[in-house]
């Protein structure tokens, strides 16, 4: 039986670097599960692999589409299947690498039956954020269906919104929806992340701001500030810049933001992880040893920790 690799976890952890170095000796592709690194344009701010980490090993998904192209987690979910398949025509693995969880559980447990929004629901919720704003919506999510909004995140507005026309017209919460029961693939499946302490990956993710910015995203901001509308912009790094940009903060408090949203975003990925089923089987690599001791798991000896 084939077998499928997916390395995920909490932004800045080393996920990419693990990936490369276990793909390069299993011989096997990357297939990118990263809701932002698909958008052409944005390599800096969504740490996108570079050109000589793709030299290294052949990426999917990675700046494939214009800015106001629409992706989903049910595309990823067909395009990542489509790649596995035609990866395990000539070889036995197939890796997906990213921290996009809706991608990650699209793939790996199938989407949940969802109602369709009538108009009626959807008028209603739109006259919620045209009155209440943002804030009116998070302060209903927080009464409906308090379990989502525990890794929500609270700026993204399109997905506040969809969870509420949700809950409104299933007549339950958003959250009791979406199962995660493992559907069958056909396939082995490993799952594994990059286990670290807080303060380490604190620290990691203060480090790629500052590396960031000296690798020109101020100026990868500047190149995009006319579509700064976009939905693929509506995204950690890029709407903190915007606002200096626009005049609202100063840089050193944009950068600080930056910062703190990133860190507020990594701790929403591993309560994710946390959630049940998907934790179930999880590796939990250590840092010093992650692609060492995964591709000892993969070829049968003593598994790393696990959860």
């Amino acid at each position: 039986m084939k077998t499928l690799i997916v390395i995920t976890g909490a932004t800045a952890s080393g996920k990419t670097s693990v990936a490369l170095d276990v793909a390069e000796a299993l011989g096997c592709d990357i297939i990118s599960a990263d809701s932002r690194q698909i958008y052409a344009g944005l390599p800096i701010g969504t740490a996108a692999p570079t050109k000589a980490e793709q030299a290294r090993v052949r990426h999917h998904l990675v700046g494939t589409l214009p800015l106001d192209a629409y992706y989903s987690a049910a595309t990823f979910e067909s395009d990542a299947q489509r790649l596995m398949q035609q990866q395990w025509q000539s070889r036995d693995y197939a890796m997906v690498c990213g921290g996009s969880m809706m991608y990650i559980d699209a793939l790996l447990y199938g989407l949940d039956p969802l109602p369709t929004i009538s108009d009626s629901t959807r008028t209603h919720v739109a006259e919620i954020l045209a009155r209440h704003g943002i804030e009116g919506l998070r302060a209903i999510l927080e009464t409906v269906d308090p379990e989502y909004m525990k890794t929500a995140d609270p700026a993204n507005h399109k997905r506040l919104v969809h969870a509420l026309e949700v809950s409104y017209q299933a007549g339950a919460p958003y959250s009791s929806l979406c199962s995660g029961q493992r559907r069958e693939l056909p396939c082995n499946v490993i799952k594994a992340m990059i286990d670290m302490d807080r303060d380490t990956l604190f620290g990691r993710i203060n480090s790629r701001v500052e590396s960031m910015m000296s690798d020109g995203l101020l100026e990868e901001a500047r190149r995009v500030y006319p579509q700064r509308g976009l939905n693929s912009l509506n995204t950690v790094g890029y709407k903190e810049l915007f606002a200096y940009l626009d005049g609202v903060w100063n840089l050193d408090t944009a950068l600080a933001r930056m910062a703190k949203n990133t860190r507020v975003y990594a701790k929403k990925q591993l309560t994710w992880l946390k959630r049940p089923g998907r934790d179930e089987g999880l590796l939990r690599l250590a840092p010093e040893t992650a692609a060492a001791d995964l591709l000892r798991h993969i070829h049968g000896s003593t598994p790393p920790r696990d959860s």
